[in-house]
């Protein structure tokens, strides 16, 4: 089949390009959106970063000074260290399942703590590894007994999994207060702040063991500003093919007008089928002539 008698060669000139750039535009506004979104990613990554970079090093604060007891917590405080004196509810111990630790889908440890003014805060100890068999690790380090005077950096409550996973008795699939809050007994969970727990810096008095610490928040700001630039890219692009498209076709026309202009000006055949007779070559009027000559 040649181009002219393809279905977008049979369109006006004009109707195509028309469509060629249309769908040049589409495809520039489709990667706008997504470079923005990049953008977009990039700002709130790095909001995390600097927010990391203030709060993380901070001097430890009570847990009154940033969430009041008739308060909740402000995510500008989130990393922000607290001193916390108290007792372990270590009865109320929960495991928290498929924590991405040490290469494989670890379980972190979850305790209630009370201070001495009633309140409870969640803290995570840290995480220990999954047993070989069963749906548990195989031992937990239990928190020091007694009076406990701890320093812990804040995080919000975290969602609900969407997928709807659930977990075993004595496990949460996630750190959503509120769900861990139903999963203890009434007297801990009526005091238990719902907006904020721990996560574990240091013990006084230390256990002889506990579990691996948690790492330290990745300072890696992502690849989201790449990416914003490569969608940028990826836009001007597609006007460069379109506008390549564009000149193939006028270069294709252009051949097939020449091929057509040769055409007409081809010898015809004349009427009655014969063809003229070619023009003796200059070599054979010399031979023949040589002949003549010797002929005499």
């Amino acid at each position: 089949m040649s181009r002219r008698e393809m279905s977008m060669q049979n369109l006006p000139r004009a109707g195509r390009w028309t469509i060629y750039i249309a769908l040049a535009v589409v495809f520039a506004v489709a990667c706008a959106f997504l470079s923005n979104w990049q953008f977009t990613r990039n700002e709130e990554r790095s909001a995390q970063l600097a927010l990391v970079a203030e709060n993380y090093d901070a001097p430890p604060v009570p847990l009154a000074a940033l969430i009041p007891a008739d308060g909740e917590f402000s995510p500008a405080d989130q990393w922000r260290p607290v001193e916390l004196v108290g007792e372990y509810v270590a009865d109320e111990q929960l495991l928290v399942r498929n924590r991405p630790h040490g290469g494989t889908a670890a379980f972190e440890v979850l305790v209630p703590f009370r201070l001495e003014d009633g309140r409870v805060l969640v803290i995570d100890r840290g995480w220990v590894p999954p047993g070989d068999d069963g749906p548990g690790p195989d031992t937990v380090p239990a928190p020091p007994r007694g009076v406990v005077t701890i320093v812990a950096r804040l995080k919000p409550s975290e969602a609900l999994p969407s997928s709807g996973r659930s977990a075993p008795a004595g496990q949460v699939p996630t750190i959503n207060l509120p769900f861990v809050a139903e999963s203890v007994s009434a007297d801990v969970g009526d005091a238990l702040e719902v907006s904020a727990y721990g996560l574990l810096v240091s013990e006084d008095p230390a256990p002889a063991t506990a579990p691996q610490p948690l790492e330290n928040p990745s300072e890696d700001p992502g690849p989201h500003l790449s990416y914003a630039i490569q969608w940028i890219l990826f836009a001007l692009m597609g006007f460069v093919f379109i506008g390549y498209v564009i000149r193939t076709e006028r270069r294709h026309r252009r051949e097939d007008e020449q091929e057509a202009g040769s055409l007409a000006d081809a010898p015809r055949e004349p009427a009655g089928g014969r063809r003229p007779q070619r023009r003796r070559d200059r070599d054979a009027e010399d031979e023949d002539a040589l002949v003549d000559a010797a002929g005499r």
